[in-house]
């Protein structure tokens, strides 16, 4: 072992009690020895055991009928989530007002990402009576079993099918290995043939079926060619979700106006698209230490904080990439039209 690693070892510990999964970045969390010996299955059991605890606490604060969806499937579907003339109004200011975005590109793919701070949203009220929804916030915590606030953005995304790179959100996966959430207002319709989610309805629960199949998955993660693999966002194919006596996944086809809340511990993926496809959605994601035993607000719902989660992001990253050369694999692109074609 070199000397800096020596040095890197107490990090590499501590990442252990928290949300690190790369299996690659963390040699300790990567190693096949220990997850021989039960570190990843005992990691995943014991964020689950503390997500349940969690749940229970702010299940209460849940519409009895979207809990029980989200219990059966691992998401939910909220239609008209805004009055018709709201809606509009947004999707018009919208396609008429250029804004900062960051985008980023995977094979087919690229996805843009537009900060919606306070500024932003002073101008699209629909957008921020969704942030501000308490029912979908509840929900939204539920899934991701903390009390948090989810951060919050546009997102494009734009399929090139052209192009020969596959993009490797199409392969079927779980984003960690404990319960987060992600939201997804469409400001669209998504038909079968517009590069829909799609989710494998039950995938959330940790079942011993789910359990084995992770500790398998373990052992051999670190040296896995395919890159998020190998990272920790698993994939699956078709024949391991039957042996966890799962079924296919559903393709998430909805209208305009339809807001999808999930749980991307489960299994989930975009539908690939034989045709090029433009589709935006307001955009939020809520994670937080897997292993904490506090269900309640944290360090994101500060106010200043809570709706600038992004543009915090990605101020970070451009200090990263300033000065140390990496900032990750978001590029700025200026300021653009959330449906203009992609510029990476």
């Amino acid at each position: 072992m070199r000397a800096i690693d020596w040095l890197k070892t107490p990090l590499w510990a501590a990442g252990i009690a928290g949300g690190t999964k790369s299996f690659l970045k963390n040699p300790l969390i990567g190693d096949p020895e220990l997850n021989a010996r039960g570190l990843h299955r005992n990691r995943i059991s014991l964020a689950w055991r503390a997500a349940e605890r969690r749940r229970a606490i702010l299940a209460p604060r849940v519409d009895p009928d979207l809990k029980a969806a989200f219990d059966r499937d691992g998401f939910v579907i909220l239609e008209n989530v805004l009055p018709d003339a709201v809606f509009r109004r947004m999707v018009a200011t919208l396609r008429s007002r250029p804004l900062p975005a960051h985008e980023m590109r995977q094979g087919q793919t690229v996805t843009r990402m537009t900060p919606v701070g306070p500024r932003v949203l002073a101008d699209l009220p629909g957008a921020a009576a969704v942030i501000d929804d308490r029912r979908i916030r509840a929900v939204a915590q539920y899934a991701a079993s903390t009390g948090g606030f989810p951060a919050w953005f546009l997102q494009t995304v734009i399929a090139e099918p052209n192009r020969h790179d596959p993009d490797p959100q199409t392969d079927l996966h779980a984003d960690t290995f404990h319960p987060t959430a992600k939201l997804w207002l469409f400001l669209q319709d998504v038909g079968e043939d517009d590069g829909p989610f799609m989710y494998v309805p039950g995938s959330h629960r940790l079942t011993p079926e789910r359990l084995e199949w992770e500790y398998r998955m373990s052992l051999t993660a670190r040296d896995d060619p395919r890159s998020h693999h190998a990272h920790g966002s698993f994939r699956v194919r078709p024949d391991e979700l039957a042996a966890m006596r799962l079924p296919p996944p559903r393709k998430v086809v909805v209208k305009a106006n339809t807001l999808v809340v999930a749980d991307t511990f489960g299994f989930h993926a975009r539908t690939p698209s034989d045709r090029p496809t433009l589709r935006m959605e307001l955009h939020g994601h809520l994670r937080q230490n897997p292993f904490s035993p506090w269900a309640g607000p944290g360090f994101t719902s500060l106010p200043g904080i809570a709706r600038r989660q992004v543009d915090i992001f990605l101020g970070y990253r451009a200090l990263k990439r300033r000065w140390l050369k990496h900032g990750g694999v978001w590029k700025d692109v200026g300021t653009v039209l959330v449906d203009s074609p992609p510029h990476v």
